[in-house]
């Protein structure tokens, strides 16, 4: 049975945007009512958020590749890049690298995409790596390039991509496309679309996934004409079974439907995730410029533990047992220090004795 690329429409895929066309409305409607919000803050709490949102994306889509990167070292050279901070941590390459990319594709995200714009990205991704071959090329090898399982004892081909001999077709073809623009294009079918085309074509030797995906937020910034602020990776993460499986079931049919659909919603997801973000470090920076000269130390410093959590916090609360260990002061103290924080409406307390827990009071 031929792959999809083998079929004789490639790479004209087949869905309905009718069918997304009221998310596409929700979407660009969002998109804007963030840009408004967004130009009512000021210029550091804009570039925090950046930063936030650039090290979600590059860490949830390492993730996804079964690559962990160190948030802190991560967001260090980013915050550089921004002049947020003059001397970042010491980062190892993965980090340094990835910021770099995530830096380069929100700076370029008007400019249309290119071979050397590509090239660019892999080799950034990988220049100091010594087990790619072609490192800032598209891949060269003789050997088919397929999607295999892991399994010692069964090897299951999910996938395979055209020969290496077709790329430079198959990817000014791409290219051609993803830079070309009708009135009544669906944006968000659009941004799906690339993901699935570009992991098709496969046109590199590894990283085509972490690329791919970078892909969706540049195609989506160019539709709102600004750079998108989503971390799409970070939902794809959490929904990594069904993300693949899905992808899968492109591999064989043009008739892309339901991908289309799924894409979507998660597009749609890690925009609402973004809002909530963009609010928490918000209503973060008032808390911490209400509470100056009101807190001790201790509590300044487990309230930044706190808010390092992210919107979500702590999965179970804050206990006194967790506050002792991040101050390492005595029980009686931090009992004190708790209800203070509660009573100055920074803290909301829940459960009794051995359960009683403390959550941030963002509203």
């Amino acid at each position: 049975m031929d792959w999809n690329w083998q079929l004789p429409d490639w790479p004209h895929f087949q869905y309905d945007a009718n069918a997304v066309a009221a998310l596409d409305k929700q979407f660009l409607m969002g998109a804007g009512s963030a840009f408004a919000y967004l130009k009512a803050v000021d210029t550091d709490e804009y570039k925090n958020f950046v930063v936030e949102i650039l090290s979600l994306e590059g860490m949830e889509s390492s993730k996804i590749e079964g690559e962990i990167l160190d948030r802190k070292s991560l967001q260090s050279s980013i915050r550089k890049h921004f002049g947020l901070e003059k001397r970042p941590l010491f980062t190892s390459d993965k980090e340094a690298q990835m910021a770099e990319l995530l830096c380069d594709v929100y700076d370029t995200f008007d400019e249309p995409l290119t071979h050397q714009m590509l090239h660019k990205w892999h080799f950034v991704l990988f220049k100091n790596s010594n087990v790619i071959e072609d490192r800032g090329l598209y891949r060269s090898h003789e050997e088919p390039m397929q999607i295999v399982s892991n399994r010692l004892d069964q090897t299951k081909v999910f996938f395979q991509a055209p020969p290496s001999q077709t790329i430079e077709q198959e990817m000014a073809r791409f290219i051609k496309w993803f830079n070309s623009t009708q009135p009544n294009d669906s944006l968000l079918a659009k941004a799906a679309i690339a993901h699935l085309y570009f992991e098709c074509i496969h046109p590199f030797e590894d990283g085509n996934g972490r690329l791919g995906r970078l892909l969706v937020e540049k195609i989506l910034s160019q539709g709102i004409g600004r750079p998108v602020l989503i971390a799409v990776s970070k939902v794809l993460e959490k929904q990594k079974k069904n993300y693949y499986t899905e992808l899968e079931r492109c591999n064989r049919t043009l008739n892309i439907q339901d991908w289309i659909q799924f894409f979507s919603l998660v597009i749609m997801q890690a925009h609402h995730e973004s809002i909530q973000l963009l609010h928490f470090i918000i209503q973060k920076s008032k808390v911490l410029n209400r509470l100056s000269g009101l807190i001790n130390p201790r509590q300044e410093k487990t309230l930044l533990r706190m808010f390092k959590e992210g919107p979500s916090g702590f999965k179970s609360g804050l206990s006194a047992e967790n506050y002792v260990k991040i101050t390492k002061t005595s029980r009686a103290t931090a009992t004190r220090d708790l209800l203070d924080l509660v009573n100055k409406e920074v803290l909301l307390k829940t459960g009794s004795l051995r359960h009683t827990r403390y959550w941030l009071n963002m509203g």
